[in-house]
């Protein structure tokens, strides 16, 4: 009987898991509270920046620690060879790990990026692009973050770019 009681509330507990979010600064019972205030924060703050509005950019997708940004192929875009420019495909992997990151940082922060690096793995080719920022650890400073980009047609997905970066926490009347 104990034995079933232990079970049924340890089942219980895992049901209902109980945390404190830095994000929420709150007690929840569950996590899709706060993470639909991560993701209007994330909103709010992507369809302020004017580059990824310059660009064409869409924020697509966003969760706890991940974030992925649509980028449609466009010729103003482009290098001398037609393909994606190397500036556009960075600026939008930068903003998706930078998003990630933020989804990990405490709600009176943002997040910059103090570095990073990017690997072209082969030409920026496709219908559209989407670049997938990924939180890998996150400190109370840092954040280290891989991405991604990928380069999409109706019929194939490729991966053309990958970053690794650093993202700090910063407080927001800093």
């Amino acid at each position: 009987m104990v034995d079933d009681l232990s079970r049924s509330a340890a089942a219980e507990r895992a049901r209902t898991r109980t945390f404190l979010n830095a994000q929420c600064s709150v007690v929840y019972s569950a996590d899709i509270y706060c993470m639909s205030r991560i993701r209007s924060r994330i909103e709010a703050s992507f369809n302020a920046q004017g580059l990824m509005s310059t660009l064409g950019a869409q924020l697509v997708h966003v969760e706890d620690g991940e974030v992925h940004i649509s980028l449609p192929y466009d010729t103003r875009l482009s290098q001398q060879h037609g393909y994606a420019h190397a500036g556009a495909i960075t600026s939008v992997v930068d903003s998706a790990c930078g998003y990630a990151a933020l989804t990990k940082a405490p709600e009176d922060h943002e997040v910059v990026t103090v570095e990073f690096k990017v690997n072209f793995v082969r030409p920026a080719v496709g219908e559209r692009f989407l670049a997938i920022g990924k939180v890998r650890t996150s400190g109370r400073l840092v954040a280290v973050c891989t991405g991604e980009v990928r380069a999409e047609t109706s019929n194939q997905s490729t991966v053309v770019a990958l970053m690794q970066a650093t993202m700090m926490h910063v407080r927001r009347d800093a």
